[in-house]
């Protein structure tokens, strides 16, 4: 049986920890597309599995994202305040823009914003220009709503191979469009002869997948949440390792799915060793003890 990818000499967590637990709640609702943005197509509508084959405006669908920002976020926040947790909030620019009350609150209690765009849409599309201009507009966006400015990003599910190049112009620190590793590591980039830091991202423990498959229950996310929570804990004895455990206001926050992120924290807290880390404390910290190739 193969090793597991060894950690850099003398590298470890802050005070021995074996985990960095890294809790992400995305903002993305009110920067979606629709029609009514002056878009061409519409979001789908996930919790059914519908998509429109028309350019239709979907008003319906618009009030299923305005939910994460009117009732799930009081959710998501209490239970963040409530286990002493600071977030890294990956939020898209417009949404707080759209919704000062939540980017209030992440000034207020010392979370991290990291920019998730100037809007939820795909700036694989974007030629270079545009997705600079795209990337200082939602860091620019952020900074003024927030009173910090993001030194991470995260795309909406693709990027280019001009995007970490353009993040470094910009000043970021990391990017996470990767999924590749359970902790920090250096990453290439395209054209620029510095690597970055990459602190990766998890899909498997995203709770997107209850809005894409609604059959799968508050229970079974929570249940495999923990079993990944408790392997890494454990592998954690050996080698520095993170989790990330990625959330949705609009998602997580309705009131029969709120208590499966509430039992995951309790758990978490339970257990001894466990760093509970905003990305750039990750980010930051790994640049510090490893040294870039």
């Amino acid at each position: 049986m193969p090793d597991l990818t060894p950690a850099p000499a003398g590298y470890r967590w802050p005070d021995g920890a074996r985990l960095a637990l890294s809790i992400v709640v995305n903002v993305e609702e009110g920067s979606e597309y629709s029609v009514g943005e002056g878009d061409r197509i519409t979001e789908p509508v996930d919790e059914l599995g519908v998509s429109l084959k028309q350019p239709l405006r979907n008003y319906g669908n618009e009030s299923n994202y305005r939910y994460g920002l009117r009732e799930g976020h009081a959710r998501v926040a209490r239970a963040l305040d409530e286990h002493g947790v600071a977030a890294t909030y990956t939020a898209a620019a417009l949404s707080l823009e759209r919704a000062p009350d939540i980017a209030d609150y992440i000034r207020a209690r010392g979370h991290e914003p990291c920019c998730h765009g100037w809007r939820w849409v795909h700036q694989f599309r974007l030629d270079e220009d545009a997705e600079r201009a795209f990337i200082e507009r939602g860091l620019d966006s952020i900074e003024r709503s927030t009173g910090t400015r993001p030194v991470g990003w995260l795309s909406r599910y693709l990027h280019t191979a001009s995007t970490r190049r353009l993040l470094q112009a910009a000043g970021c620190l990391y990017h996470m469009d990767d999924y590749s590793a359970d902790a920090p590591f250096w990453g290439e980039v395209d054209g620029s002869d510095r690597p970055m830091v990459i602190v990766p991202y998890q899909l498997d423990t995203n709770d997107m997948k209850l809005w894409l498959a609604p059959g799968y229950l508050p229970s079974q996310w929570l249940e495999y949440a923990i079993d990944t929570f408790d392997r890494l804990h454990v592998e954690g004895a050996e080698r520095p390792v993170m989790m990330s455990l990625g959330l949705h206001l609009r998602i997580i926050g309705r009131p029969g799915r709120i208590g499966a992120l509430e039992r995951f924290l309790q758990h978490a807290r339970s257990r001894p060793g466990v760093w509970f880390a905003r990305r750039r404390e990750i980010a930051a910290h790994f640049a510090a003890q490893v040294p870039a190739p």
